[in-house]
This record gives C-alpha cells, sequence and structure tokens, in this order.
C-alpha cells in the first residue's frame, strides 16, 4: 500500500484567482525518500499541507480530487488519528518548539495521545537516541544550535510514531554540519521502513533521494537529475 496516493489533485485558495496545484497525481513509494523540487511560490508547501491534512482541516479552499493515506481517504480522517500516521518538520524549527526542557517537547505529542508514563518514557529514549541528542534532554531548546533545534523539531515528531514524514524545506536555515546530521537521520528512517518526503531547492541534498519530483504549473513530473546543470536548466523561467 502507498503511503500516500493522490489523484488529480486541485487546490485554490478562498481569496486566489486560479488554482496553485491543478491535477496532482502522486503515488509515494513505501520505505523511500521523495524529493519534491520547484520554484518558490509553485505550491510546494500547499502540496505538504494537503498530505498532512492542515489543508482541509485547518486552511480552507477550494479542493478536489483525492488524497489517500494509507488507503483512507484523507479528508475523512480526523486530525489526531492523521498525526499517528504523517509528521510533518517546517523550515524554521522555532515555529515547532514551544517548551522549558527538550525531553517536555518530545513528551508533548505522546502525553497529548494520553499514553502512559513508561510508553512516554520510553518513546523519548528512543528518539533522542535517534537523532543523537541525548545528552541535550534537559536543556532549554532555545540554547540549542539551529540544526540541534531542527534534530528536536524532528525527535518531537518521531514520538508520534508516525509512518511517513514531510521535510518541508527542513535543511534551509541550517550550517552544513547541521544538514549532515538532518540527512542522516534521514537515511535512518528509511532503513526502519519509514517513508520520507523531502522538499528541496537545493542539489547537493538530492543524493538521499531515491525519487525525484519537479512541480511546475501545478502540476507535478518525475524527473532524473544527474548533475547541477540539469537541476540549473530546470529553475530557468
Amino acid at each position: 500500500m502507498h503511503p500516500i496516493k493522490i489523484s488529480d489533485l486541485r487546490f485554490k485558495y478562498e481569496e486566489a484567482q486560479k488554482n496553485i496545484l491543478d491535477g496532482i497525481n502522486l503515488e509515494l513509494a513505501a520505505g523511500k525518500i521523495t524529493a519534491i523540487l520547484g520554484l518558490s511560490g509553485c505550491g510546494k508547501t500547499t502540496l505538504c499541507y494537503c498530505m498532512c491534512g492542515i489543508i482541509p482541516h485547518i486552511y480552507h479552499g477550494h479542493l478536489d480530487g483525492e488524497i489517500l493515506l494509507f488507503g483512507n481517504p484523507l479528508h475523512k480522517m480526523e486530525l489526531s488519528r492523521i498525526a499517528r500516521s504523517i509528521g510533518i518538520i517546517f523550515q524554521d524549527p522555532d515555529t515547532q518548539l514551544f517548551s522549558p526542557t527538550v525531553e517536555d517537547e518530545i513528551a508533548f505529542g505522546p502525553e497529548n495521545l494520553c499514553l502512559d508514563r513508561e510508553e512516554i518514557a520510553q518513546r523519548i529514549e528512543i528518539c533522542l537516541k535517534l537523532v543523537n541528542m541525548e545528552k541535550h534532554r534537559f536543556e532549554h531548546p532555545e540554547n540549542l544550535s539551529g540544526g540541534e533545534k531542527q534534530l528536536i523539531a524532528i525527535a518531537s515528531v518521531l514520538a508520534m510514531d508516525p509512518d511517513l514524514l514531510i521535510f518541508d524545506e527542513s535543511l534551509a536555515q541550517i550550517d552544513a554540519d547541521g544538514k549532515e546530521r538532518v540527512k542522516n537521520v534521514m537515511l535512518q528512517l528509511k532503513t526502519l521502513g519509514k517513508s520520507v518526503v523531502l522538499v528541496e531547492h537545493d542539489p547537493d541534498n538530492l543524493a538521499i533521494a531515491d525519487d525525484i519530483f519537479f512541480l511546475k504549473s501545478g502540476k507535478l513530473e518525475a524527473i532524473n537529475i544527474t548533475n547541477k546543470r540539469e537541476f540549473d536548466e530546470l529553475y530557468k523561467i
């Protein structure tokens, strides 16, 4: 079963004149890293919001087509149920971190699922180990570097134990070392059988992707990039 199957997806924001997504078809491969590229403003984040239920549950507009999340119609699922299957990590980790300690941050999601204390403690340990941030367990997130904050944001999403994770330009605001650490986490998730969507604009980050798609004029096209020249050609207007 595909983690995500999208059929003829069309979406227009309420005040917009035309669709930002205009006939998207996509079948995500399970247990792989799928990259989505596109010019700024082409609709990559909107597509992410559609895939994780933020659209239509939080942001509204005119939505047509079908999205199946592990075989279930996404628009009929409650957000709490969606959060158990899919998680999203944003570009700026500060938008996702709000607790006084790293431990509290990671515990927040499982606590809202009303899991017992032993289960929550186990998830905290597993997630911190996965992102190699055990020694920062009791620190305030504000004291961490940008890359370390992003790792904690990832750990907080992983604590919900989703099978699909979306990284929406999550490498954009961190340094080279932070990028490598986050990419290593993505590769670990792949070995664990998780599916990953990597929304990206930097060709140096595409080496970990199994499949690459380009979003343009509201449509998604599978592409095969073998060098930087081909990547640059995509972004010519």
